[in-house]
């Protein structure tokens, strides 16, 4: 393939004649679009990294073999782009596949334009690339792509392009291929910043009584507010469906003063009406001899 671009389309493979590939993500830069950032993985033959160090990116920059590597980002005429080599000829014979990863932080790769991918020999010029592949996401919505792969084949190298997508960012591709990810953000691979200290769990446990305490606490008693805790501290009540605490009794009103009750000669009974009068009663009052009343209306006399 020297002295020629091998253009790609998904699905198709190419051998390589270069003992090393520089991999270079392209893509157009503008408002609302993207951070993209370019990764590789190292593969065994089971298709999964023998370890977290297979994956280069630009939190590990640098396998510890040396063999792959990740560049900064630089800015060109077409764009903005980001870069990872690697030495196909030195890589150890535990290396059968490398993914040539992309993933975009802070929206899905439908925002980015004029995504690409080309590879050129580190031995040979940089302005000729070896092979290009125009990389169109399936839906849009996906926040990763497998770009291409470098593969063995008859003791040399191939590339194919391939273009799949995950819409669970660089964390799920990883993942597919065994990496543990347990310090990068869902979608773009960055380690999220620094989270400010907050109480041990063993102060939580502390803490959780006295935010309870202060839910359930009443803000008055039988009617009337209860007085302001010096300090700020406002003491535990018992919360609603418990004893509540016994207030204090008021003072007595403060008036004119009453006089004293006047006391009487109880007055002497009297029976209701239609019941018969006492004749003990009737005597005292009449100066101690007894007297009855005529009958009132008429009365029935014999012999009339």
């Amino acid at each position: 393939m020297t002295g020629m671009t091998h253009v790609m389309v998904k699905g198709s493979n190419v051998p390589l004649d270069a003992p090393g590939i520089r991999a270079v993500l392209r893509w157009s830069p503008g408002s609302g679009t993207p951070d993209v950032d370019v990764s590789a993985l190292l593969l065994g033959r089971d298709g999964r990294v023998r370890s977290d160090d297979d994956f280069v990116f630009y939190n590990e920059p640098r396998h510890p073999s040396g063999r792959a590597r990740h560049l900064p980002k630089q800015r060109v005429a077409e764009g903005l782009t980001d870069t990872v080599e690697i030495d196909l000829a030195a890589l150890e014979p535990g290396v059968d596949r490398v993914v040539i990863a992309a993933s975009c932080d802070g929206g899905p790769f439908r925002l980015v334009r004029d995504l690409c991918v080309l590879l050129y020999d580190t031995s040979g010029p940089r302005h000729s690339p070896l092979v290009t592949f125009e990389v169109r996401p399936d839906t849009g919505g996906e926040t990763a792509l497998n770009c291409g792969e470098l593969y063995r084949k008859d003791g040399g190298w191939k590339f194919r392009a391939v273009g799949q997508g995950y819409t669970s960012g660089l964390v799920g591709l990883a993942t597919e291929f065994g990496i543990t990810v347990d310090d990068v953000e869902t979608g773009s691979g960055r380690t999220p910043p620094p989270q400010a200290a907050g109480p041990s769990p063993a102060q939580s446990q502390e803490l959780e009584p006295t935010r309870a305490s202060q839910e359930a606490m009443p803000t008055s008693a039988y009617g009337y507010p209860l007085p302001a805790p010096a300090g700020g501290h406002v003491p535990a009540q018992p919360a609603y469906g418990y004893p509540q605490p016994v207030a204090a009794p008021l003072p007595p009103p403060v008036g004119p003063p009453v006089a004293p009750p006047v006391h009487q000669q109880p007055q002497p009974g009297y029976p209701a009406y239609g019941y018969p009068q006492p004749v003990g009663a009737a005597a005292a009052a009449n100066g101690g001899t007894a007297f009855t009343l005529p009958p009132q209306g008429p009365q029935f006399q014999p012999g009339r």
